[in-house]
């Protein structure tokens, strides 16, 4: 999709907002020999940045982090920049700017960023976060340099990858006690599965819609 034609699609986001593809959704089955495991009993609020900006190519494009592996919390998963709100953020948007900035380097002022407004909120019970994405678009390519420590790699995807119909693969793991079966986005050598997918796929669902 055209950037600017994204753009004119977002200026006002529809409400109800269209359901992400059902696809999507995790189908959960125990292991065998393990209990099925609640998720976080109580949650907290995070904010994830769903930047839109135009690529080389005039092209609508966005950008999602690959975690490091290891003990930290999503390891070796995609996501969009964001993190836990914090006493100081004043609003879900600054908390997801301000982590942005903090992960990949994105300065507003830089890249003529606006903030549109938000897509659903996501429940992700097994970290017991609610995740409130913010919706914003940016003149230009922002400058991204990553946090080494938080970010092993910054993607730059198109949103057709994301759109309406886009393949979506069917993938099966043991992911703690539980055998999983989910819908993932296949990008370059990532699925991008969970949450991060759900908001995707919204997205798409947003810009494919009929408009007046």
């Amino acid at each position: 999709m055209r950037f600017d034609d994204a753009v004119a699609r977002l200026q006002r986001l529809p409400d109800p907002l269209p359901a992400p593809p059902a696809a999507l959704d995790p189908r959960l089955e125990a292991s065998a020999g393990t209990a099925p495991r609640d998720g976080i009993p109580g949650h907290r609020e995070a904010a994830v940045l769903v930047l839109l900006y135009p690529g080389p190519d005039g092209e609508a494009w966005t950008v999602l982090t690959a975690r490091p592996s290891g003990d930290l919390r999503h390891a070796g998963e995609v996501s969009f920049p964001g993190g836990a709100v914090e006493p100081g953020d004043e609003s879900m948007a600054a908390t997801a700017l301000r982590e942005a900035r903090e992960e990949v380097g994105i300065e507003p002022s830089q890249c003529g960023l606006r903030v549109l407004g938000e897509l659903g909120t996501v429940d992700v019970r097994v970290s017991g976060f609610r995740l409130h994405p913010v919706l914003a678009v940016a003149e230009r390519r922002p400058s991204l340099a990553r946090d080494a420590w938080e970010v092993s790699a910054i993607l730059e995807v198109p949103v057709r990858h994301f759109a309406a119909g886009a393949p979506i693969e069917d993938v099966e793991e043991d992911r703690g006690g539980w055998h999983l079966r989910y819908g993932a986005y296949p990008v370059a050598d990532y699925r991008i599965w969970g949450a991060t997918a759900r908001v995707l796929g919204q997205l798409g669902a947003v810009l494919g819609r009929e408009t007046d």
